[in-house]
């Protein structure tokens, strides 16, 4: 399905995107994820395609807000069966069917309230799913899952979406969960500005927004004088490189960046000497600052030699050319 939308308020989106299968709408926060998503549920002015011309309740849409939204006064068949019209029978038997495709058939009769998070956020898609949409919208499902069930929870919502075979577009900030769909859309600067498999965006990202956004701690800015024959193919896709002069930058995960002691050096690896400013210990890990040429953020997985790193301590920095990704400094 193409989305082409145009927002004005409360953000100035413009949104193409195609969604098939899990697609991930991917931006920070205040990036306009839910503005879009409420969009196209009919619940903001926009205009476009699909549906924009139609009402909300006319829409082939099922909505699954972020904190599900379930009516606490309501059983757990009533939330489900809220939006279908007909006989009490009807509108149970409906509810029931798809209950028990969720695996919560046996909870019927519950309270919203008496539930884990996990169960109901699959009542939540029941009910969404209740009037057979076209397309299935979510909108951060994993924000108020901690990290022990959030593995568990987003396999099993995945499991689920594939089973009934409706689209689903999802607005996330987790990368986690982005990594695990069929297309990722990023959202940035007010437009998708790169769509693709997962592994492309996250792999070769076209900006500094989305290099950033990914988990490329390290973006410096680059200009690009000539083009090399002997760049590595890091450096040369996905822009259209070009233009001598372009704005540039250069993205580098923290730890794909290696510190050496007493002028060791790595053959192919470009390398700067730098001043440790400030290091925090994460786990078996040690997050270093560094100051020199450019301020650069590395991450080593143990201590070297015999003892840590120490503030203030002058070391060499080193990155493989092929661990180097060449980025739009500018949208």
């Amino acid at each position: 399905m193409q989305i082409d939308y145009l927002i004005e308020a409360p953000v100035r989106l413009t949104a193409r995107l195609r969604v098939e299968g899990f697609t991930v709408l991917l931006g920070a926060s205040g990036a306009g994820k839910t503005t879009l998503l409420k969009a196209l549920a009919g619940l903001l002015p926009a205009t476009g395609t699909p549906y924009a011309q139609l009402a909300p309740q006319e829409r082939p849409i099922g909505y699954l807000p972020q904190g599900c939204a379930l009516f606490p006064h309501l059983s757990v068949w009533r939330n489900v069966a809220f939006g279908l019209r007909g006989r009490r029978r009807a509108r149970r038997a409906r509810a029931l069917e798809l209950l028990e495709r969720v695996a919560l058939g046996a909870l019927a009769d519950r309270a919203p309230q008496t539930l884990s998070g996990g169960q109901m956020q699959r009542v939540a898609l029941a009910r969404a799913l209740v009037r057979n949409p076209a397309l299935l919208l979510l909108d951060e499902p994993t924000n108020a899952l901690d990290r022990a069930t959030r593995a568990h929870v987003i396999g099993e919502l995945r499991a689920l979406i594939d089973q009934f075979g409706i689209p689903a577009l999802v607005a996330t900030h987790d990368t986690y969960l982005a990594a695990l769909a069929d297309s990722v859309a990023v959202l940035a600067d007010g437009r998708v500005a790169q769509q693709g498999p997962p592994d492309e965006v996250f792999d070769r990202p076209a900006t500094r927004a989305i290099a950033q956004l990914i988990g490329f701690e390290n973006v410096v800015r680059a200009d690009l004088v000539e083009r090399a024959a002997r760049l590595p193919e890091s450096l040369k896709s996905p822009l259209d490189a070009g233009a001598a002069g372009r704005e540039l930058g250069i993205a580098i995960r923290a730890h794909d960046l290696q510190l050496m002691r007493n002028g060791a050096a790595i053959e192919g690896a470009i390398a700067l000497s730098a001043t440790i400013k400030e290091t925090r210990r994460e786990g078996l890990a040690t997050r270093i600052f560094l100051d020199g040429p450019m301020a650069l953020e590395a991450l080593s997985p143990s201590p070297c030699g015999d003892r840590g790193w120490q503030i203030g301590e002058r070391v060499r920095v080193a990155v493989a050319p092929d661990r180097m990704r060449l980025v739009a400094w500018d949208g």
